[in-house]
Parts: structure tokens; C-alpha cells; sequence
């Protein structure tokens, strides 16, 4: 789409609601999808009552083809083993179905990317005399990122989000460059999209450096590069994104209603 980024959008959609409709997009054709919690969780979700609805969902509890009606608040929400086709071992789930090679996709949040997609959920600095700040840690992101077909990131875009080098590497993207994951004998192609609320990077092909490839409509150039502690990478003319159809935002807002609603 070559649509003026910048043009004056009457939208009826939040930040939010465009990131997660543009990463539930990103999910189009997969077949499995390993799912993690949070901003992943409900771009999956929304995937399979939109552009995928034979989209598998498995989660590291153990659930394959789990359809919960609303977004768990957990991996260990009851209601994806209630919906799941079945539930299997936690040892099982990663030896046989992710490190076997049979999950397509892998949909990781994060708190902290570099240029190279490399992840951060441990732990941030607050500077010199200051305790770090602790975040959730590594849970499956490590093994899911080492061992899925490839693997999309969804976060918000911000300076404190995109950073020139992390504080803690959890999750392995691209390393340094290209040849990295080979190196570490990680089979999956790793992050090949980074979909955020201004827009979506994607690695670079030759240098594996994050691109900003497409901008969401009314964000321009500079307010990415504003929002990135590195020098983002731009082509001549960066894509725009489609706006959510109405579809599109009536399925998100149901999937998000209150638990009560979604009954």
C-alpha cells in the first residue's frame, strides 16, 4: 500500500487495537502457533476468529488446541484445558513438539529488543547505586525462539522497549548477525517480523538488522526514529499498513470484553 502516512486518519481504533490486529494478521497461513502470554496471547486468539480459523494454539502448560473463549490470564488458565484437543506433559511439550521441529510459529512479547531481535524479559537497569528492576524472566521464550519454525515479537514501541544493547540477553534473536543462530546450532530462522503500535520491523536480509519495513496509518519515519535507541534502518518508501476492518475490531473487542461479558 502506498498510502500518505501522515494523512489526517479519522480513526476509530486505538494504538493498541492496530498492533494487535497487525500481529494477529502476521499469524495468516501457520498452522501451529506456541503462545505467549499477554500481547501474543491476544493477537493469537484473534487470528483464529479472523484471518486463521484453523489456526492451532498451544500453550506451554501442556494445552494443543486450546479455544478459550476469552484471553487467559495465564498459560495455566483452567479454560485452555478445557477447550484444548488434548493436554500433554510440560517435559513432553517441549522435547517432542517444539524441539522435534513441529510448531510453525512462535509469538513472543518482550520488555527489551536490540537491532538484532534479540530479547530481554530478566531484568533492567536503573543505573549505578539502583537495584534492577526484575522482570518475569525467561520461562519457554528461549527454547520457542531456538526451536520454532520462525518467531514474531509484538511490543509497544518506545525507547525504554527498543534498546542499543539490553541489559539482560533471555532470549536469543540473531545475535550479532547473520550466521549466529548457526553457529549455536539453533534450527528455527528465529524473529523475522517485530510488530509494534507505530509500525513493523523486519530483519534486514543480509546483516539480520531490524528494518523498518511498514508504518501503521498517521505514524511517520521520525516518531520511529524517536522512539528507537538505535538508528533504525528505513527504505525509500516504507509501506503502510492496512486500517483494522470493522470485523477486525468488533472480534478484538469481544475477545477482550470482561470475563463476565464473554461467557
Amino acid at each position: 500500500m502506498t498510502a500518505d502516512p501522515t494523512a489526517d486518519w479519522t480513526a476509530d481504533w486505538t494504538p493498541d487495537e492496530l498492533m494487535e490486529v497487525n500481529a494477529a494478521r502476521a499469524l495468516a497461513g501457520a498452522r501451529t502457533c506456541f503462545v505467549g502470554i499477554g500481547l501474543p496471547s491476544t493477537a493469537a486468539n484473534l487470528a483464529r476468529r479472523t484471518v486463521n480459523p484453523g489456526l492451532t494454539l498451544i500453550y506451554e502448560s501442556g494445552a494443543i488446541g486450546a479455544r478459550p473463549a476469552r484471553l487467559p490470564l495465564s498459560i495455566g488458565d483452567g479454560e485452555l484445558a478445557d477447550t484444548a484437543d488434548a493436554v500433554v506433559p510440560v517435559p513432553e511439550m517441549f522435547n517432542y513438539w517444539l524441539q522435534g521441529g513441529r510448531i510453525d510459529v512462535g509469538f513472543l512479547g518482550a520488555a527489551q529488543v536490540d537491532r538484532f531481535a534479540n530479547v530481554n524479559t530478566t531484568a533492567v537497569s536503573r543505573g549505578p547505586g539502583r537495584p534492577e528492576i526484575r522482570l518475569p524472566g525467561a520461562g519457554g521464550a528461549p527454547e520457542i525462539a531456538a526451536g520454532c519454525g520462525r518467531v514474531l515479537l509484538v511490543l509497544r514501541h518506545s525507547r525504554r522497549g527498543f534498546v542499543p544493547r539490553l541489559d539482560f540477553v533471555t532470549t536469543v534473536g540473531h545475535g550479532t548477525g547473520p550466521g549466529d543462530r548457526a553457529a549455536l546450532g539453533l534450527p528455527g530462522r528465529g524473529p523475522v517480523a517485530v510488530i509494534t503500535d507505530l509500525g513493523v520491523l523486519t530483519p534486514d536480509p543480509g546483516t539480520a538488522e531490524l528494518t523498518l519495513t511498514a508504518l501503521h496509518p498517521g505514524v511517520t519515519v521520525d516518531r520511529v526514529r524517536a522512539a528507537t535507541g538505535w538508528e533504525v534502518r528505513v527504505p525509500r518508501d516504507p509501506a503502510v499498513t492496512e486500517p483494522p476492518t470493522g470485523d477486525e475490531l468488533a472480534a478484538l473487542r469481544a475477545l477482550k470484553s470482561p470475563r463476565e461479558e464473554a461467557a
